[in-house]
């Protein structure tokens, strides 16, 4: 792989082999900045292309340049795959510290809510779609019948629980205990119930950052007939 000014920067996909390079398979660097791809996702990625090395997100050059050989490399031919990098690229932000994202995040985005929200993210412009889940006026999807009983007493349960010790732990095996539901029958409805969402971040920072009125708000209306 290499980098070529035709005037945009591109990539080709090279068989090192036999000195041949694919434009077909060019993928423009714009086009990735544009997607909101992290330059250290693509560049985690090419410096272990071709080695022995595992593939794996580096948010630090100068950590990627200090493992970086050149007796790594085998010849065997190397394929780039845009997919690994948005997979990397996803791993990072999972892992970025405030510090370090904080000059590229909207304005409403504090440090504990970049903690809860990080995990849900592929791209650093996603974290927009998740506003409305942690301030007021989520609209709260109404439970299937047979979540319903289960969301009232989880509102109950979540009036009890203490929550300047891990409320979501507490909550869960307070349900478990009551209801002997466990794995998705016992998680999914109270993820829909607090995101609106079938998927996301993960539940233990989120629950903590919403607060205790907010979460009972949401179980509550749930659970509504």
């Amino acid at each position: 792989f290499f980098f070529k000014q035709k005037p945009a920067y591109e990539i080709y996909q090279c068989d090192w082999s036999s000195d041949v390079c694919s434009s077909d398979l060019a993928v423009g660097v714009g086009a990735m900045q544009d997607e909101g791809l992290e330059p250290m996702a693509l560049l985690s990625l090419l410096a272990r292309l071709g080695t022995s090395q595992p593939v794996e997100p580096i948010a630090s050059l100068e950590t990627l340049a200090e493992g970086f050989d050149f007796a790594h490399f085998g010849r065997a031919p190397a394929h780039f795959d845009m997919a690994e990098v948005a997979q990397l690229n996803a791993r990072l932000l999972h892992a970025m510290s405030f510090a370090e994202a904080r000059a590229h995040l909207p304005a409403w985005v504090d440090e504990p809510r970049w903690l809860a929200l990080r995990t849900a993210l592929s791209r650093m412009a996603d974290i927009d779609d998740w506003r409305s889940v942690v301030e007021d006026g989520l609209t709260v999807p109404v439970a299937a019948d047979e979540d319903r009983d289960f969301l009232a007493a989880a509102a109950a349960a979540a009036a009890d629980v203490d929550w300047h010790d891990e409320p979501w732990r507490a909550l869960t095996t307070t349900l478990k205990e009551q209801s002997g539901r466990k794995g998705k029958a016992l998680f999914h409805p109270l993820r829909l119930a607090l995101t609106a969402r079938d998927s996301g971040p993960e539940m233990a920072p989120l629950v903590a950052l919403l607060g205790k009125e907010r979460v009972i708000a949401r179980l509550a209306a749930a659970a509504r007939d």
